[in-house]
């Protein structure tokens, strides 16, 4: 039980650490486009990095993980809802994995 506490004192120093840092070292209003459009960006593609392999790996079938992910790019291009994107993505991803399965 005490390497459960160990982890999460070490869990919340980084996490401390990685929100204060970037406010101590910098003092003044950041004015630099690049950096604006760095950071504002950022969210985007961490959110990305971490979601977009979990899709993959979710299924048995890379096909059905393709499909699923197909129709989850498609349905957010047409401004879908996300409930309606993962409705129909867990839908597709079935009735894929369906079909490989009786093929």
């Amino acid at each position: 039980m005490t390497k459960f506490w160990v982890y999460l004192i070490v869990m919340a120093g980084v996490t401390y650490l990685v929100r204060m840092v970037p406010l101590v070292l910098v003092k003044k209003k950041i004015t630099n486009r690049f950096i604006l459009s760095f950071l504002h960006y950022l969210p985007y593609a961490v959110l990305s990095a971490m979601t977009i392999p979990a899709v993959f790996y979710a299924t048995n079938y890379g096909a059905s993980a393709a499909i699923g992910f197909v129709v989850a790019v498609i349905l957010a291009y047409f401004g879908k809802s996300l409930v309606t994107v993962a409705a129909f993505s867990c839908v597709a991803v079935f009735l894929a994995e369906l079909v490989i399965k009786f093929i």
